[in-house]
Parts: C-alpha cells; sequence; structure tokens
C-alpha cells in the first residue's frame, strides 16, 4: 500500500482536508435549523401577569430623625431634647403601625459611643428600623 505525498521531496503530506469538516458542520446547521421550530412546549399554559398594586401614601408614616451634635446634645426632628424625653417619644412610635424609621444623624467628629447609646435606646423601646444619615459621595471621588 503506497501513500501519495503530494511534494517531490517523499514526505508525507502536513495539509489538514477540511472538506470532511466543512461537510458535517453543513449537516449539524442543518438538523438544528429543522429541530429549533419544533421545540416548542406541548402544552399550552396562559401564565398570569404581575400587577403590582401601589400603596396608599396615608398608610407611609414619617420617618423620626435624631441628631447627636459632638458635644452629645440630643435632637429630636431638629428640637433639643433630653434622652428620657427621646425614650418617651420613641416607646409611643414603636407602638404605631405601621412603625415610623428612626433615622440617625451625627457629627462627623461625633464619637460612635453616643450613637451607640441612642441605637440601643431605640432598639431598648421596640424599634425595628434604624438608619443611619450620612452625605453621599461628591462625583469625582
Amino acid at each position: 500500500m503506497s501513500f501519495s505525498s503530494g511534494n517531490e521531496s517523499g514526505g508525507p503530506m502536513a495539509e489538514i482536508n477540511v472538506t470532511p469538516l466543512v461537510d458535517v458542520m453543513l449537516v449539524l446547521l442543518i438538523i438544528f435549523m429543522i429541530t429549533t421550530p419544533l421545540m416548542n412546549h406541548k402544552v399550552k399554559v396562559k401564565l398570569p401577569e404581575a400587577v403590582l398594586a401601589k400603596k396608599p401614601d396615608k398608610a407611609k408614616s414619617p420617618p423620626v430623625t435624631i441628631s447627636v451634635t459632638e458635644a452629645g446634645a440630643l435632637f429630636w426632628n431638629d428640637e433639643p431634647a433630653t434622652r428620657q424625653f427621646i425614650e418617651s417619644k420613641l416607646s409611643v412610635e414603636a407602638q404605631k403601625t405601621p412603625q415610623p424609621p428612626v433615622q440617625i444623624r451625627a457629627d462627623r467628629t461625633t464619637p460612635y459611643r453616643m450613637i451607640s447609646d441612642v441605637v440601643k435606646v431605640a432598639q431598648a423601646q421596640g424599634i425595628a428600623k434604624v438608619g443611619f444619615i450620612t452625605t453621599p459621595p461628591k462625583k469625582g471621588q
């Protein structure tokens, strides 16, 4: 049995015959073109559409803001307050349905111990949502 090398040196041919590869790819393309439209679901089901109902704005209560200065002064909605006043007001707010969120604002240099005390008071009174107010970062930083 002899093989034709196709060149004058008599060595084996190093070129890849791509004709069978092209034939296989065309057959696969034809098979996928035929079977893709047949892959529909057998059972037709009309799926429900989701409709989001808007909640009335009356049910939403405004947030309560507690401010803490560097010196330790407390403010309830921008009015000066004492710790006992804040405790009593938070216990009243905790009984409301829906419960208003409590937002805590503090100076940048306020020790976290003071802020932590306010958070503990809010949690002790039964407030579920306590958040912190910060300034957003400037664009480009």
